[in-house]
Order: structure tokens, then C-alpha cells, then sequence
């Protein structure tokens, strides 16, 4: 352990470092199971319903408090709904893969968010469309709104990945943290 006001030896560095990488892909594993399992819950949900189960309403309510599930705005599979719109589908597709795309654009060794103006660029269409829809300027259709969805959706796990992974390096104690 070094001493107070000392530099850390090259070694102390690299356990810090291979426990910040270990967090960061660990986080990043995470993220990626859980988005599968939620775009297969996303697929299940209709083939449940369409098969007379009792867990249809279970795996829709799941989704309800995220997605206003309007069935004009939405896919059908098995001749039901998704559980999700349109947009919120394009959304969690965007997402998968954001978090394919993610161990390519950033190290599992350095948190960095995204740049602001790639952000701003990423999110004004789903923006301009979502308003117009909600003003009563125009009535996009269900492949547009998934269109502004798989968009944005790419963005998202560059900020979930990285304030969840900075939340738990936080957590380590000071002598960890510092790498």
C-alpha cells in the first residue's frame, strides 16, 4: 500500500486499472443480457397472447408504465401487438445495438460520455417528430416512428453504461479509484 502523498507504484496502477476494466465490462455484460431478455419479452408478449396464456397480461403490464402501447402504433406479430409502439421498439433495437456497437467506440478502461452535439444530433428527429405528433401537426407512420427510434436508441447505453459503471467506481474506496 503506498504511502500518503506518494505516487503509486506501476503495479498498485494496474490492479486499480484491471478493477476499473473489470466493473466496466461487467456493467457492460449486464446491459447487453438485459436487452435481449427485454426485446425477447417484447417478442413474447404477442405470441403469449395469441396462444391464450395467462401470463399475456403479466408480460404487457410489464411494459405498460414505458410505452402507451396504442395498437395503430404498433407491429404485429402472431396477429397481436408488440408489447412496445413502434418508436419504443426502434428505441430497444437502437439500444442492442448501441451496446454492439459499444466495446468498438469506447475501452472498457475509460468512462467518457458521449459529445453533447452528437447527442443533440441523434436526438432532434425522434424530438421534432414526437412533438409535431403530440401538437397535431402530422400523424407519422409506424415505420417512420421506428426509423426516429433505431436512431436514438444507438446513443443510450454511451450514458447508461457509463453512469451506472461511474456510480459503482465511486463506490470503491479511494485507494481503488484513483486510476
Amino acid at each position: 500500500m503506498p504511502k500518503p502523498g506518494r505516487r503509486p507504484l506501476s503495479s498498485d496502477r494496474e490492479k486499480t486499472s484491471s478493477s476499473k476494466n473489470r466493473i466496466i465490462f461487467g456493467v457492460y455484460l449486464s446491459t447487453a443480457v438485459a436487452i435481449v431478455l427485454w426485446l425477447g419479452a417484447i417478442v413474447w408478449a404477442p405470441y403469449l397472447r395469441s396462444h391464450y396464456s395467462p401470463w399475456q397480461g403479466f408480460v404487457y403490464a410489464v411494459f405498460s408504465p414505458l410505452c402507451h402501447q396504442v395498437e395503430s402504433r404498433s407491429f404485429f406479430l402472431f396477429g397481436q401487438p408488440l408489447a412496445v409502439c413502434s418508436r419504443c421498439l426502434g428505441i430497444y433495437i437502437g439500444f442492442l445495438a448501441g451496446v454492439g456497437l459499444y466495446p468498438f467506440l469506447r475501452t472498457f478502461g475509460r468512462i467518457k460520455l458521449p459529445r453533447i452535439d452528437v447527442f443533440i444530433c441523434l436526438s432532434f428527429p425522434i424530438a421534432i417528430d414526437t412533438v409535431g405528433n403530440f401538437a397535431g401537426l402530422w400523424n407519422t407512420p409506424n415505420l417512420a416512428r421506428f426509423a426516429t427510434g433505431l436512431l436514438w436508441g444507438p446513443i443510450l447505453p454511451f450514458y447508461l453504461i457509463t453512469g451506472i459503471a461511474d456510480l459503482l467506481l465511486s463506490r470503491l474506496p479511494r485507494k481503488e479509484n484513483n486510476a
